[in-house]
């Protein structure tokens, strides 16, 4: 099942990049241009597994806003061209999980989505993505139910690939999110392991080389 995001964002030409990036991620996106259609919406629907929002909205800002999403239980993320430090200690103090200042980068907003989902339980044991399951919690991979040895970085790699499925990432970003930001070594060593995942798992036409950038894992519904 698909995790359902609440966004409240007015700016309907960012909403609509978010929008598309998280349908693209296997994700649905439900938007309100302000915070006094989302607050009536809340009433009658409140299962979402997330919300974004907005600081400066029409009608009710995001911090009031978030005074009527906390009693469902839905974790918060700010995301908002508010960045002066009280703007952000207060967010972070009212109760929201991240606190994200415009402009920023897509990829950045969803690997903070799936650390804000994991800290709250909401992620996916299992990932299904181009034939295969990634088992996140005994960190495996079956294919047609057998079993496909991957050695840990391969392991990551397919997964910060799988869970940004649709989405091109640079080799540089691929780098700091599988091997960590102290990691002295050259963009070349993800062109090998990308290489060991296509042959062991039979990714070929899936894990798509983006000229000059990087990779990106396709999967369609």
């Amino acid at each position: 099942m698909s995790r359902r995001i609440l966004l409240v964002e007015d700016d309907e030409a960012i909403a609509g990049l978010i929008s598309m990036n998280l349908r693209a991620s296997g994700m649905e996106a439900v938007w309100f241009p302000d915070g006094e259609q989302a607050e009536l919406a809340l009433r009658t629907d409140h299962a979402f597994d997330l919300a974004i929002l907005d600081v400066m909205l029409p009608k009710k800002d995001g911090f009031a806003l978030l005074e009527d999403v906390k009693p469902y239980g839905i974790p918060v993320i700010f995301l908002t061209a508010k960045d002066d430090l009280n703007s952000k200690i207060s967010g972070l103090q009212s109760g929201a999980e991240d606190y994200i200042v415009k402009p920023f980068a897509m990829l950045e907003l969803l690997v903070r989505m799936d650390k804000v989902l994991m800290r709250n339980q909401k992620t996916a044991d299992v990932l299904y993505i181009s034939g295969l399951e990634i088992h996140l919690q005994e960190h495996k991979v079956l294919k047609d139910g057998a079993e496909i040895p991957l050695k840990p970085m391969e392991y990551n790699l397919l997964t910060v690939l799988a869970k940004n499925r649709n989405i091109a990432i640079s080799r540089e970003d691929l780098l700091r999110l599988v091997w960590g930001t102290g990691y002295l070594g050259e963009t070349h060593t993800v062109d090998v392991h990308i290489g060991q995942l296509r042959k062991k798992l039979g990714l070929h036409d899936r894990i798509v080389t983006i000229p000059k950038v990087g990779y990106r894992l396709e999967d369609t519904p």
